[in-house]
C-alpha cells in the first residue's frame, strides 16, 4: 500500500511520488519522504526548488566532469540540432559528427592496439558492457570455440543493468528478484583488502591469494569454456575499490595464460577521473576491449561507446562478411547531437587542461579524507585522482562493520545534505566521493568541512541511539 507522503512535501514532490518509479531509491521511504526536486546547475553546484545550493559531491554519478553549467556544450548540442538532429549508422550511412568523433576518440584510446581498432556507440555504460559481453560470445564463436563463452566478473563489480550487465555486477541488490545472474558468469573475489584481507595477511600476500583463486577458478572450469574476464580499473559503486600493488599485472599474466579477453570497464575511470586519461593507463592495463561513457560527454548527452581492439574487430569483421551483416547496433548509436557534445567535452578536456587540473588539485582531497581516518566512525579513508571513499566502522581497530539495518551511512549522507553537500552511500556504509574534475582546492575545503559536520552529526546520533 504506498505510503502518505509528509506534509512538507512539495507539488513537484508529490507529482514525482504519485507517477514516477525511481531506479537505486528505496520506494516506500521515497514515498513518505519526498524527492530532492533539483532544478538547476551552476559549476560543481546544483540548486534544489528552494533555491537551496549543494556542492555536488559525486559529480551527479560519477559523471558530470565539466559541472552543470558549462555553455560551451550547450552551444554545441544547439548548433547540431540544428544542423542534422538525428541520424543513424545502419546499413553503411553515418551521420556526419561520427566521423570526426571516432577518430578523436581512438586518440584518446589507451593503448596502441586499441587505437588500431573500432569503437562502437550506444546510450549507456550498462549497454556498452551488454555489447561487450555479447562480442566475446561472437568472438569466439568465429573462432570456432563455441565453448568459450564464460565471462569471470568480481564481487563488488558494477557493470551495468541490462540483464547481461547486472549479471556481471557482483552487487546481491542486483540479483534480487530479478533470477539474476543469468548462467555462465563466473566470480572472483574483489581486491579489497580492507574488506577482505585476512588477520596479519599483508596486502604482498593477499593478491598472492587472489591470484591462486583466479588459476584454481580456471582449472576447475577449464579455460578453452572461459572467455573474458571483465573489471573496472577501480570499482565503483561496489564501495571505490583501490587495487593493491602488483594485482593487475599479475592477473593480467594468468589470462595471457589461457587465453582470456580483458575487459575493462572504465565507465567511472575513463577521461581523467584518476588523473591519467583512463584506469588502463595508471595500472598498465592492456585489455582488449575498453567502455566508456559518464565523462565522455561530461553526462550532459548519455552517450557510451566500447572500443575493441584490431584483432577482435578483424575476428568480427569476417564473420560479419560470412553471416550478411553485423546483427547489432541501437537506434541512436552514434546520435549526431551526443556527438556533437562529446567532441565538444574531449576539446575542453584538452584546452584547459582537465587532466592536469586533476593532478593539481587531487592531492587535496585526498590529504582531506585520509586526515578523516582517525575519526571514531571510519574504518578506512581511501582513493586514487579525484575518487574517494570513507569506510564507516562500528570499530575501526577490528574493522567491524556497522549492522545495516542501522542505515549509520544513510543517516551521513542525509546529514551532508542538510549541510549542502551531496554525496552517496554505498553497500556497507561507505560513503563516496567523486566530484566534478573541475573542482577547485576552495571547493575541495568546502567538501571536506562539510563533511566534517556530517561525520560530527551521525557520531553524536550513533551515541545518542547504542
Amino acid at each position: 500500500m504506498t505510503t502518505t507522503a509528509a506534509p512538507d512535501v512539495t507539488a513537484a514532490g508529490r507529482s514525482d511520488i504519485a507517477h514516477h518509479l525511481h531506479p537505486y531509491t528505496q520506494l516506500r521511504q521515497l514515498e513518505q519522504d519526498g524527492p530532492l526536486v533539483i532544478v538547476q546547475g551552476d559549476g560543481v553546484h546544483v540548486v534544489d526548488e528552494h533555491g537551496k545550493r549543494y556542492l555536488e559531491g559525486m559529480a551527479g554519478l560519477w559523471c558530470a566532469s565539466l559541472g552543470f553549467s558549462e555553455r560551451r556544450l550547450a552551444d554545441a548540442a544547439h548548433r547540431q540540432m540544428l544542423q542534422l538532429p538525428y541520424y543513424h549508422a545502419f546499413s553503411g550511412k553515418v551521420p556526419g559528427p561520427v566521423t570526426e568523433l571516432v577518430k578523436t576518440l581512438m586518440a584518446w584510446a589507451p593503448t596502441p592496439e586499441l587505437q588500431r581498432g573500432r569503437v562502437l556507440f550506444a546510450n549507456s555504460g550498462s549497454e556498452s558492457n551488454d555489447t561487450a559481453f555479447k562480442l566475446v560470445r561472437y568472438y569466439n564463436n568465429a573462432r570456432g570455440r563455441p565453448a568459450k563463452k564464460k565471462i569471470i566478473a568480481r564481487q563488488k563489480g558494477y557493470h551495468g543493468v541490462t540483464a547481461a550487465a547486472a549479471s556481471l555486477s557482483g552487487l546481491p541488490t542486483m540479483h534480487q528478484h530479478f533470477d539474476l545472474p543469468l548462467p555462465g558468469v563466473l566470480r572472483v573475489s574483489a581486491p579489497h583488502f580492507y574488506g577482505n584481507g585476512k588477520p596479519g595477511e599483508t596486502e604482498a600476500q593477499f593478491v598472492d591469494r587472489l591470484v591462486q583463486e583466479l588459476q584454481d577458478l580456471i582449472a576447475a572450469e577449464g579455460a578453452d569454456t572461459i572467455a573474458a574476464f571483465i573489471a573496472e580499473p577501480v570499482q565503483g559503486a561496489g564501495g571505490v575499490v583501490i587495487p593493491p600493488d602488483g594485482y593487475f599485472p599479475r592477473i593480467q599474466a594468468v589470462l595471457k595464460q589461457h587465453d582470456i579477453l580483458l575487459i575493462a570497464d572504465e565507465v567511472i575511470t575513463g577521461f581523467g577521473r584518476l588523473g591519467q586519461p583512463f584506469g588502463t593507463n595508471v595500472f598498465g592495463l592492456q585489455p582488449d576491449m575498453v567502455t566508456v561513457a559518464k565523462m565522455l560527454t561530461s553526462a550532459y548527452v548519455p552517450m557510451s561507446a566500447l572500443m575493441v581492439s584490431d584483432a577482435v574487430y578483424q575476428v568480427v569483421a569476417d564473420a560479419s562478411a560470412s553471416v550478411g551483416t553485423f546483427g547489432h547496433g541501437y537506434t541512436y548509436s552514434g546520435h549526431p547531437l551526443a556527438c556533437a557534445v562529446a567532441l565538444e567535452t574531449l576539446r575542453i578536456y584538452t584546452d584547459d587542461d582537465i587532466i592536469g587540473h586533476v593532478q593539481r588539485v587531487a592531492p587535496r582531497l585526498q590529504a582531506g579524507l585520509r586526515q578523516f581516518a582517525e575519526h571514531p566512525l571510519v574504518g578506512e579513508a581511501r582513493g586514487l585522482g579525484l575518487i574517494g571513499a570513507l569506510e564507516l566502522a562500528a570499530d575501526p581497530a577490528s574493522r567491524k562493520p556497522f549492522d545495516p539495518k542501522r542505515g549509520v551511512g544513510a543517516y551521513l549522507v542525509k546529514r551532508a545534505q542538510a549541510h549542502g553537500l551531496i554525496l552517496r552511500v554505498l553497500a556497507g556504509d561507505i560513503i563516496a566521493f567523486s566530484p566534478p574534475l573541475v573542482i577547485t582546492e576552495a571547493q575541495i575545503d568546502e567538501l571536506l568541512a562539510k563533511t566534517a559536520l556530517a561525520l560530527d552529526d551521525t557520531l553524536a546520533w550513533v551515541r545518542g541511539t547504542a
